[in-house]
């Protein structure tokens, strides 16, 4: 997204590390993406109400290679290489296809797929628990249209 950005191909771009404060302005979007085990519902984890590093060994892993990088790795620090990473994705509902038909587990946020009773998958949290901020970013010296600035005026009255 950083990459389309500096390019000037859009305006704006969600994110889900801090920004580069010497390149971009941001807005924090407030609260918090938990991170959690999406399976299926009669995978065996599912009697668990939270998962922990350990319950992760031996199984095929599904997740972004961003959150890999940055997020997963600061939860289990220098044990990642533990992990058994079976696929890497940049959407979470094509993950969440890879999932219900029994191609491994996804490590992703909580609420990206549908896990309600409707859907065969379900979501557990990771322990100790693991959350992401979300920022919005633009270029610094970004000249906007007139209605990307009423966009962009909205986002902070909200925000701030």
């Amino acid at each position: 997204m950083a990459e389309r950005l500096d390019r000037g191909l859009i305006d704006f771009a969600v994110i889900a590390e801090p920004p580069n404060l010497d390149r971009y302005n941001y807005i924090e979007i407030p609260g918090t993406d938990t991170w959690g085990l999406i399976m299926r519902k009669e995978h065996p984890l599912t009697i668990k109400k939270e998962i922990s590093f350990d319950d992760l060994i031996g199984l095929d892993l599904i997740c972004s290679k961003q959150g890999m990088k940055f997020d997963i790795s600061r939860w289990c620090q220098e044990k990642t290489d533990q992990l058994n990473l079976s696929g890497t994705l940049n959407l979470c509902y094509n993950g969440s296809v890879f999932v219900k038909e029994g191609l491994g587990c996804m490590l992703g946020f909580e609420h990206l797929v549908n896990t309600g009773d409707d859907s065969p998958l379900c979501f557990r949290p990771l322990t100790p628990r693991l959350e992401t901020k979300m920022y919005i970013i633009w270029k610094k010296y970004q000249i906007f249209t007139p209605i990307a600035e009423l966009l962009i005026d909205e986002l902070k009255n909200r925000f701030h």
